[in-house]
């Protein structure tokens, strides 16, 4: 191309804003079909899995494609087990932090550093990064726990052998096992959380490992994705939102008002799905439950009347915030863990991506749509 085309050229811009509907990659870990509101991982449906499988089971799936005998269990949560402690300076770290830090700057520090004390950290065998997947699906729930135990100066407890993650990790946060239904509670929304195709954290671990650094740097970058508002960071706007109602006679003005301002209501709408997210169907009965279970329907309640306000006047269906956040909330969970809480379930779904990446590896490297200024001189700065 001459100068002349140069100066003249200036291409038609051909994008998806937000990648919206692009195909970015193959992956045989998780499909959605967002007009049927249908999530499978390998080709198990979502709400079959909740109600046949633990969050083990499901973390095997992810992994290796299929579900696994009484025996690959057995060994998934052996080696679990093994790696269930964390080094005494990584937690000295979060008791350093956690009081100055939100839970998801010193659970993205922590992971950061986990690696310094990994004898195969920049390792990249498949057996070795297979290893690191495991240690990181047992360490985060310990983070998450020591997050909270230490910025209450409280002692950490040590996970007890022979529970679940979803009983370990109850059981470490507030220092009394849970009791069977809670547990439960708590598993399927592990496993509900597990994956979710090339959400945004998912992608930006990709792109991380796709430079083939190492898997803590990647799954790092998926915490700091993670993190944000639009991202995980949407349940506990969710609850921020419920609380500053207060009360449900109060819930179709505060929508309505919103809504006249234009002002974003989390906890609805998605990029892929044009119906309920059949995670929400599945948290929307387990709120019920739970709402009945304890005697207190007073947050069921109200965001049953935000789906309603909503639902009638924009035509949105809820995601899969909208219920995680009541949920939460009534098993005593602090706001402010939400989102760890999303990134200890979803470390599942990242590493299998991530090691998939690896498997088949090419560079993530997308071009941009120009739309500057055209080829022009430079001047020299005395004559600008």
């Amino acid at each position: 191309m001459n100068e002349t085309k140069l100066n003249n050229y200036k291409p038609e811009p051909s994008v998806a804003a937000g990648l919206e509907d692009v195909q970015a990659g193959v992956s045989e870990i998780c499909f959605i079909d967002g007009k049927e509101g249908r999530l499978l991982y390998s080709g198990y449906d979502i709400k079959e899995l909740v109600e046949k499988t633990t969050f083990e089971e499901v973390v095997y799936l992810l992994w290796n494609g299929e579900l696994p005998s009484v025996e690959q269990l057995h060994q998934l949560k052996r080696q679990i087990a093994e790696y269930q402690s964390l080094p005494t300076e990584v937690v000295d770290v979060i008791k350093l932090i956690s009081k100055r830090s939100a839970p998801m700057d010193t659970l993205r520090t922590t992971v950061s550093l986990l690696k310094s004390f990994d004898d195969e950290g920049e390792e990249m065998t498949p057996e070795a990064n297979y290893r690191k997947a495991v240690k990181l699906v047992a360490m985060l729930p310990m983070i998450v726990a020591a997050i909270e135990r230490t910025r209450n100066d409280l002692d950490l407890v040590e996970p007890k052998p022979g529970l679940s993650i979803a009983a370990n990790f109850l059981y470490m946060l507030k220092g009394i096992e849970a009791d069977p239904y809670e547990v439960r509670i708590m598993d399927a929304g592990l496993i509900m959380h597990a994956d979710h195709e090339f959400n945004a954290s998912t992608f930006a671990c990709r792109v991380t490992a796709g430079t083939l650094s190492d898997v803590y740097s990647a799954v790092t970058s998926g915490i700091g994705t993670l993190k944000g508002p639009l991202h995980g960071g949407a349940n506990t706007a969710v609850m921020d939102m419920l609380l500053e109602i207060g009360d449900i006679e109060k819930a179709e003005d505060y929508v309505q008002a919103k809504l006249d301002r234009r002002e974003k209501i989390m906890g609805f709408g998605h990029r892929v799905y044009k119906t309920m997210d059949p995670r929400a169907e599945q948290l929307r009965e387990m709120s019920r439950e739970l709402a009945e279970r304890q005697g207190n329907d007073k947050w069921f309640l109200m965001t049953e009347k935000v789906f309603e306000v909503i639902n009638d006047e924009k035509g949105l269906w809820p995601n899969v915030d909208l219920y995680t956040a009541s949920v939460y909330y009534v098993l005593g969970i602090k706001m402010d863990l939400y989102t760890a809480i999303f990134a200890m379930s979803r470390i599942s779904g990242w590493t299998a991506h991530i090691l998939e990446q690896y498997e088949n590896n090419r560079l993530i490297r997308p071009t941009a749509a120009y739309q500057g200024p055209s080829l022009r001189p430079v001047v020299a700065i005395n004559e600008r």
